[in-house]
């Protein structure tokens, strides 16, 4: 299984993912868009994973590469690839389908649950994520979903949480890829946006819990092998 990922920032990597998939002999190659690297050629992948960052979709002209990225989003997803994006990521997945992406009502930074919605049972995550799950989540922005998707999880503080597509395109607002030397990484790099909410926990709170890691890992396990299983 070839996969391809793409990073934004050089602290936003695969996190658990990188592992779980080297346990399955995946050939990974990453992508470092930050670092000026090509593009992968849609013929070149099985998978495509798409990161996180703290830019945004409409920052092209600081991320000139973002508008090239978002053709090969695109690509692959026409070309029948699993293709799956984790918070900025599933931005861009879902500005790629057409989508809507725009400021959340606030910020949600820190542990705080899910829940799965109707719509998942009849996905290919429908026993990959529980009903109910204390995730972590690092973003400001949301989006609406796409035509032809489904809505796959909602929190208090946002909406839209994720979707699926033709069970091969997932996208998942939250992190559970997170470890506590991703989240670390992720507070020494963008602590900045930690101020003090309803919806924003302390650097921390965010560590606080070695467990909460360990609980989204597993679920991203399953999430992983619920996207092996579709013939990819």
């Amino acid at each position: 299984m070839r996969v391809r990922y793409l990073q934004h920032v050089p602290f936003e990597g695969l996190g658990s993912m990188e592992p779980a998939l080297r346990d399955k002999g995946a050939d990974l190659k990453a992508t470092r868009l930050y670092a000026g690297q090509p593009l992968p050629a849609v013929e070149d992948m099985d998978w495509l994973i798409v990161m996180g960052g703290p830019m945004g979709i409409r920052d092209e002209e600081e991320y000139p590469w973002l508008r090239p990225e978002k053709a090969l989003i695109a690509q692959a997803i026409e070309a029948g690839k699993t293709v799956l994006g984790v918070c900025l990521g599933a931005q861009i997945i879902a500005d790629a389908l057409g989508a809507k992406v725009y400021r959340n009502r606030q910020p949600e930074i820190g542990w705080f649950d899910i829940r799965r919605l109707p719509e998942a049972a009849d996905t290919v995550l429908a026993q990959a994520l529980p009903p109910r799950l204390e995730a972590f989540h690092w973003h400001g922005d949301t989006f609406d979903i796409p035509r032809g998707a489904c809505p796959l999880a909602a929190s208090q503080a946002c909406r839209n949480q994720g979707f699926v597509l033709r069970d091969r395109v997932v996208a998942l607002q939250f992190h559970l890829e997170m470890t506590p030397q991703t989240a670390s990484a992720l507070i020494e790099n963008c602590g900045d946006a930690l101020k003090p909410s309803r919806y924003v926990q302390s650097a921390s709170e965010l560590l606080s819990d070695r467990w909460r890691f360990a609980e989204i890992n597993r679920v991203m396990g399953a999430v992983l092998e619920a996207l092996g299983g579709q013939g990819a």
